[in-house]
Formats: C-alpha cells, structure tokens, sequence
C-alpha cells in the first residue's frame, strides 16, 4: 500500500478535481467527533483551503458531550468554520406519526437519515458538495444508514481500512483526542462501534486483507463471520435493483 503522504496525495487530487468538475464553491463536511469525519474535513481542507471547507455538527439528544469539545478542536486546527444545527426536536417530530415504534435502531436510522439532509440543505444553500465520510471497512460490512451517512457527492476514504483511517489521521495531525476515543456513531447512549458490531476493527481489517489474498474465500471463523457479514449487507453497497441495471 502507498504511504501516507502518497495517499494524501491522490485523495487530494481526486478531491480537487471533483470540486473543479463540479463548478461548486466548496465541500461540507458532517463532524461527528470521530476520526472518519475529522479525518475527512482534513483532507478537503488540505485539497482545497480552509475557506473552501464547512463543517457541521449536529447534535441530538443523545450526543455525548465530549463531542462538541473534539469538534471545536478540530475547528481550530484545521481553521474551518464549523455550524452546530441541532437535530433532537427534528426527530421528536417523527415520534408524531402514527404507530411510531421507539427503538435503537430506527431512531439511530431516523437520525443518520436527518443529518445527511441537513448537509444537502447546506450544500444547496452554499453551492457547495457533501463530502462523504465512508470507510472501507463499514462499507462492506454494511455498517451504515442508506441515503444516511453512505450518502454523499464524493467519498474519499472508502477506500481506506478504519485502521487505514487512524494511521493518515495520524499523519494529517488530527488531534489525539479524536484518534484515541473509540469509534461511535452516537445513535443511543453508551453506543460503540466495536460493541454493536461484535468484533474489534483490528480483527475485521485483517481479515478483510486476509480475504482479498484469497480470492474472499474464508481461512479462519472471523473471516467465515466477516464474509457473511459482507455479503448480507451487499444491497447497501450496490444500485436499488431495476430493469435499467439488469440489461
């Protein structure tokens, strides 16, 4: 795999001639708190300048508060502007539809849902491009909303393992806070990434690399696990089925 720098590189180029395709004024960027998006509104910000790059938080009621703090860090070390739009009494209002079911997992859908609107409001209002925050990793295994937060103009790091992401975060100086805290997407109190998912991103990473050596036919029981895992989130990774993509 190339280096950091050359990464960077590449991401860079794909990312400023995106931009320059597209005749847009800029990138928005959703900033979580978490490394992905951090590391993402570094790259924009060193493809096209810091005047070129929005940020926006959203925050909802379950957004733990450590996570203003990282995105303001973040702000300041990329020297972006950054807008907080809350989302919390934008899904209270989805509690008024009828037979509405409270659960985890549809509220963590309705936010993720809400949040990829908020950014296309604010790229219309700006002419500017969503910047998808996708990696690698979550992609294939599936680990992401449809029309949420696999939404996006560009994606410049789908390419990228998570710990492909932690080390060119290191090296772009994403502050330590942000790189050290374990990966959440925030969708309910005391949620994890690692822990919703079952398996640490070390263990899927190797096995993913370990699949791709062969041809993705499973060697060991985590990458038996990691594979089915894989191919049961396939309708999120390709085109809605139509008659247009079977010809």
């Amino acid at each position: 795999m190339p280096d950091s720098s050359d990464i960077a590189d590449q991401i860079s180029d794909l990312l400023r001639a995106t931009l320059k395709k597209s005749q847009a004024s800029g990138y928005v960027v959703g900033l979580s708190g978490g490394v992905d998006s951090a590391l993402v509104a570094a790259l924009c910000t060193r493809a096209v300048g810091s005047s070129q790059v929005l940020g926006i938080f959203m925050p909802s009621n379950v957004t733990p508060p450590g996570d203003a703090a990282d995105v303001e860090a973040l702000g300041k070390t990329l020297s972006i502007k950054v807008e907080t739009i809350s989302i919390g009494q934008i899904v209270d209002q989805y509690r008024r539809i009828p037979g509405f079911v409270e659960s985890n997992y549809l509220i963590g859908n309705l936010m993720a849902r809400t949040r990829m609107t908020v950014l296309y409001y604010v790229a219309n209002r700006d002419s500017f491009l969503v910047c998808g925050t996708s990696n690698r990793t979550e992609f294939l295994l599936g680990y992401c909303t449809k029309h949420g937060d696999n939404a996006a103009d560009v994606q410049p790091i789908v390419h990228l393992l998570k710990t492909d992401v932690w080390d060119l975060a290191r090296f772009l100086g994403v502050p330590d806070s942000i790189i050290s805290r374990a990966p959440s997407a925030g969708l309910w109190h005391g949620q994890t990434d690692e822990g919703e998912i079952g398996i640490c991103y070390a263990e899927i990473d190797a096995a993913i690399k370990g699949l791709d050596q062969n041809g993705w036919r499973p060697v060991s029981e985590t990458e038996k696990k990691v594979a089915a895992r894989c191919a049961s989130a396939s309708h999120k990774q390709n085109p809605a089925p139509s008659l247009l993509n079977q010809v």
